[in-house]
Formats: C-alpha cells, structure tokens, sequence
C-alpha cells in the first residue's frame, strides 16, 4: 500500500489511515451544526464544547454528546485549546474538526491535537505555521512565483504610503483590521486593531500594506488529498464587504467569468500555493484583482471559509465530507466535477447598517425564510439553502460574532439566483432584532451588483445610507400600521369579558375614534385613530379603506387606488410590546406605545445611551470635563469589536457613570454632556 504524505509531514499522535468514528467541533453556532450534519450523513458520532452563553444554543442539542467550557468570553473557552482536547477525550472523540475562526489556524492548538493522539481535520501543522504568518506567507508565496502586494512596517510608513492597511497576521473576518487615511492617526489605529486582535485569536501581531481603494476579492477554494493531488476546485467572489468583513458571496465570479484565461491563471497560482507547503485538506487562497483581470495574493486560510456553500453549490461537492475523507487518508476522487449554474450567499447580521453597522443583542424570535429547499446540504435543484446557528427563541448575546445564518441561493443562471435570494429574504419573518435584512435585499437588486460590477467600495459607491433604507415605503408601513391596530383591536376584544359579543369599537353614542399609538425606528410615533361604521371602518387618512377580514393575526384590508381595490394580507406577530407586521410591501418592525408615559422613564437631554450590551474597555475623558462635539467620551467592546461612544454636542461632561471593566446593557446611561448655550449674536 502507498504511504500517504501525511504519515512524514503531519508528525506525533495519530496520523490519517483508519476511520472517524467520533467528531468534536471545536466551535459554536452555524459552523458547528454544519459539521455535525454531514457527521450524521456519514453515520459519524458528534461532540459538541459550549460556552456558559452558549448552554441553550442549538448546536449543543443537536451533538451526541456535550461538553462545557466554564466561561464566556471566547479567551476563557473556545480559544482554551487545552480544554477543548481534554473534552474531546472524556468524550470519546477520536477527531476535531476546528471549524473556523478561534483555533482554525492555530498550529500550537493542531499541534497538541495530534500529540494527544486525535486525528486534526485540517492541514499538515507545518502549514498552518507558514501561512498562520501573513508577514513570512507572503514572501513564501513570492518565491513561489504567486504574485504578491509587499508588506509595510508600521514604523516606515510615509505619507507617499497613504492610504494603508492594518492587518492581523494571525486571523481574518474584518477582526484587527483598519484603514488608515491620515499618518497622525496610524499610532492609534494600530492600537486598536492590536487589542482586536489579542480578543478574537490571541495574537496582537498586526502589520500594513499598501491599501487599494477599490479592487474585486476574488478567492480559490482548494482542496488536496495525502497523495500529492491538489484540486482548484472553484472560484468565489466576495467583494462587497463592511468593515473587511465579507457580507456578499458568489461563485463563480463575474470579474472571472468576463476575462478571458483569467480562471486558469487563478487556479494555477493557487495550485503553486498549496504545494508550496505541501497542503493536505480544504483551504482557499485569497487574491485582490483589478477590471483587467490582474490579481495579488493576499493570505492562504488554512481551514474551512464562511462563504464554502456557494462553491458545494456549483460543484455538487460536500467540501466537510471531502475533509472528513482526506482526514481518513482516502484519495480525492479520480475526476474533479465540472462547474455548473450560479450560487449567492448572503450573511444576515443581527447588526443596524444605517448607524455605523452597531451589532444587536437580544432574542430572535422566529427566523423563517420561504422556499428553502435544505439546511446544511447541496441543493440539486434551483432554490435556497439555510446554514443557520439560531432557531426560534434563540438569544444573541455579546460575546460572539452577530451572523444569524447564512441564506443561498442556487440556480441556473446569476439573475435568477439574485431574484430568488432578494425574494426570500423580503418576505422572511425576522422578528426580535434589527438585522441587514434590508441592505441585502437592495444590494441583491441593485443594476450595478446585477451587472456584476462589485468592488471592495460598494457600499461607499452606491451610498449606504441609500442601500440600508428600509424595503417598505413610509405609505406602506403606514398601512402596515394600521393593519397591527385593528389586530390589536380584535386581540382585545377577543380577550374582553364585558365587550366579546359586540361590535368592536361599539358605542350607543357616536363618540371619538379610537386611537392606537405605535413607534417606529425609521418614522417615529404613528397614531392610528379608527372607528367602526355600520357600513366597515374609517381611519383617518386612509380613505376608503375596506376591511374585509380581521383576526389577532391576519388582517385583510381592501386598499383603494386608481384602477380599483387591492386586496393587501398581514400577518401579525407580537413579543411583549414589539409588533411585527409581515406582508409583500414589506416587513414592518415597531413598538406599541402605552397610553400613558412614565415620568421616570424619561432621560436627561444629552444622555449618551448604550446602543448595544457590551463591556467598558477605555475612558476618553472626565467627569467635569469640556468636550468638543465628536470627542470620544469612552469605549465599548461588544461582540470582539470596539465603538467608539462619543460626545453629541460641545459642552461639558457633567456625568460620567461607568468605569472601565463595567457590563453595560442596551439604553443605559453613560454620560451626560450639558450642552454649551450658543451666544445670541
């Protein structure tokens, strides 16, 4: 029999040859139930770590068995490699799979995995280590011949440099990374990419390179067996980002698909890459192009991406199932499958693009997503794909990454595949946060993202403001409204023991309407005043409005227009005081006020209030202090990035109410800056 490769390279406790029988994941959420399914598929026992944050999550439900890692922060549990192998033991397990981000490329963490005498799902050790460096990666892959943007040290950095860009050299996801346009601002920046980076991968090692304003992010999936053969397997464009952080993925890609040779190029240059290491599993190599098809190599992710489903989409591929495999030391198969149709994954973000893309916290309420065909598999006909890491009543706290799911799209052509994500996600029932919902919808059915015309600056290109504006029209949402009051309406009555039997809204005088009040993010307070006729309803500033059908639910309402009546369906959903109105306008999310106000609720004017939970990480000024408007008052870590709380107004610091280390909750009170009286000219 043929040595594999990994019996030389891979070195200590137990090498590829026999079969898995028991799987632990040593990850969270989406990631980890993904594994899990093609575990199940291939009759592969799982083991699940989770956080004391995590105890509830999915993931955990889903293992054969569950261990804890006492904690929350991601320091004290799933980057404890330690207890994660020592999990993996009690357990049984005989492999780890890591997943991605945490420990996916951490080789100390691969190293002791195999010296523990469990098989690694992932490459040979002495891989992760020459690409775990983007610094050495990128001189490795230069020698090899793969073109490379050179790296900059920080302290050589001139103006001609400008406009650069700070980079963690041992992780990716946007963590760690900062642009930086003004040469003042470098010190600082670096700073906090530095303490990003210690959070997310341990490792506050961080470096610059020259910065492309636009550019297409083009990567190449690979995957190579112990035998020596390595498969280009497809390409993926990613270039529409927020903040480095992929938010849009396709394959293949348009930029590719219109030059001419340029797929052969790429697929070579990341061939050179892989056996320039002597790379063993799956991986991807990450390239940023231009319009005229010439590209630089970026990094080499030493694991399983995010964006994986749209290549097993037009592949026809299980890339985990090939991991599994090639970790057994079977061979890849004789024949890479040929590409076909188009895949688009968008990642839904509990986060607010329109103010400064503030990650949210707090309870889904129900994720629901029309025509999904499958969760965690490759579709076989046109449809849509969901890799989520929550289900209905889940809790999204502060300590992890906000990514609710991962929504594809497959089909036979690129337009019908954007159609059918931006139709799915439209009329998803989301309800309990604020989400991305919205900017993907629009960004799926923008002329320049369907012309293929995607670059890394999108979003500054198209105006974000623009592309985060809610889907519904203000007159929508309003109707909207309405059809939540007259729901409300019927509720009450439902639940009324003096009124049950009789007409709602019934009097035996005519009196004055009724009115329902309710508060939108977007529009502020709408009053919805109404009265049942003996002819149907009238409300004010809705005339002609028909109500042909009313429950606490589901409202239909004959809306007028010029060539007659439309007939307009709702679904009503309620959680506490927020309402969530669904319907083809348009998802409606608002809070219904209550009649009367509490004083005690009121806040001072100048308040800065906690856009989201977090922890207290730096203070940037005093109690007693004059602020100018704009000056960082203090920063908050949620979710393993900084925000920056600043002063609304110039005036002075009269209250400053938390200290460094303290846990804050969404709306609570930081400061309070009194503003200065403008003189009266």
């Amino acid at each position: 029999m043929t040595a594999s490769r990994s019996d030389s390279v891979r070195g200590g406790g137990r090498v590829t040859g026999g079969p898995i029988t028991n799987v632990l994941v040593a990850n969270r959420g989406e990631i980890a139930r993904r594994v899990f399914a093609t575990c199940r598929r291939m009759g592969i026992g799982t083991t699940a770590v989770y956080s004391d944050a995590d105890a509830a999550s999915p993931h955990v439900a889903e293992a054969d068995a569950a261990i804890r890692l006492p904690g929350n922060t991601p320091a004290e549990t799933y980057l404890r490699g330690e207890l994660i192998i020592e999990a993996a033991l009690s357990a049984g397990a005989d492999a780890i799979h890591p997943g991605y981000g945490f420990l996916s490329e951490n080789a100390e963490f691969a190293r002791s995995v195999l010296d523990a005498g469990l098989v690694w799902i992932g490459p040979p050790v002495a891989a992760i280590e020459q690409m775990g460096s983007k610094v050495e990666s990128k001189k490795m892959m230069d020698a090899a011949g793969v073109p490379v943007l050179a790296e900059l040290d920080p302290a050589e950095v001139t103006d001609a440099h400008l406009p650069v860009l700070i980079k963690a050299s041992a992780g990716g996801g946007g963590r760690g990374m900062r642009v930086v346009r003004d040469l003042a601002e470098l010190r600082d920046q670096i700073a906090g990419a530095q303490r990003e980076a210690e959070s997310a991968f341990g490792d506050p090692t961080v470096f610059c390179e020259r910065y492309l304003e636009t550019g297409r992010h083009i990567e190449v999936q690979v995957m190579s067996d112990t035998f020596g053969k390595t498969w280009a397997v497809g390409e993926r464009e990613c270039s529409i980002q927020r903040r480095h952080q992929k938010v849009v993925e396709e394959a293949p890609s348009p930029l590719v698909e219109k030059i001419d040779g340029m797929r052969d190029r790429l697929f070579e240059a990341a061939r050179l890459a892989a056996e320039a290491i002597g790379y063993e599993g799956a991986g991807t190599v990450e390239f940023l192009a231009d319009e005229k098809g010439d590209f630089f190599f970026l990094e080499m992710n030493t694991r399983l991406q995010v964006e994986h489903p749209v290549t097993e989409q037009t592949t026809g591929l299980d890339l985990v199932r090939l991991q599994l495999q090639v970790a057994s030391g079977l061979p890849l198969p004789a024949n890479q499958p040929a590409l076909r149709g188009h895949s688009i994954e968008v990642r839904l973000y509990a986060e607010d693009p329109a103010h400064d893309w503030q990650p949210q916290s707090g309870p889904v309420h129900k994720l629901e997503i029309p025509f999904t065909a499958g969760e965690f598999t490759v579709l076989d006909q046109p449809g849509v794909r969901l890799d989520t890491g929550v289900v209905d009543d889940s809790v999204v706290g502060v300590h992890y990454d906000p990514m609710l799911a991962k929504v594809i799209s497959y089909a036979e052509t690129r337009a019908e595949a954007a159609h059918l994500l931006a139709t799915a996600l439209q009329r998803a029932k989301i309800h309990g946060l604020v989400t991305n919902r919205d900017l993907l919808v629009r960004v799926l059915r923008h002329p320049a993202f369907l012309a293929g015309d995607t670059d890394t600056a999108f979003f500054a290109t198209h105006d974000l403001a623009v592309l985060s504006a809610p889907l519904v029209s203000e007159a929508d949402e309003a109707l909207s409204i309405v059809a939540a009051a007259l729901a409300d309406s019927a509720l009450n009555r439902g639940v009324s023991r003096l009124a049950g039997l009789t007409p709602s809204g019934w009097r035996n005088l005519s009196s004055l309407p009724q009115t329902k009040s309710y508060e939108s993010r977007t529009t502020g307070t709408h009053e919805v005043r109404y009265r049942f006729t003996r002819t149907g309803i009238a409300v004010e500033g809705h005339d002609g409005l028909e109500l042909i059908a009313v429950a606490p639910d589901r409202v239909v309402l004959g809306v007028p227009g010029e060539r007659g009546s439309v007939r307009r369906q709702f679904e009503i959903a309620r959680y506490g005081d927020h309402v969530a109105v669904d319907s083809p306008l348009g998802p409606v999310a608002v809070r219904r006020l209550p009649r009367f106000t509490d004083p005690s609720e009121q806040v001072a004017a100048g308040s800065l209030l906690a856009p989201m939970p977090g922890s207290v990480i730096r203070l940037g000024a005093a109690e007693g202090d004059h602020v100018k408007q704009g000056q960082p008052i203090l920063w908050l870590e949620a979710m393993k990035m900084e925000h920056t709380i600043a002063a609304p107004a110039t005036g002075v610091l009269s209250a400053l109410n938390v200290t460094v280390g303290q846990q804050v909750e969404v709306g609570t009170v930081l400061a309070v800056v009194e503003e200065e009286e403008q003189e009266q000219a």
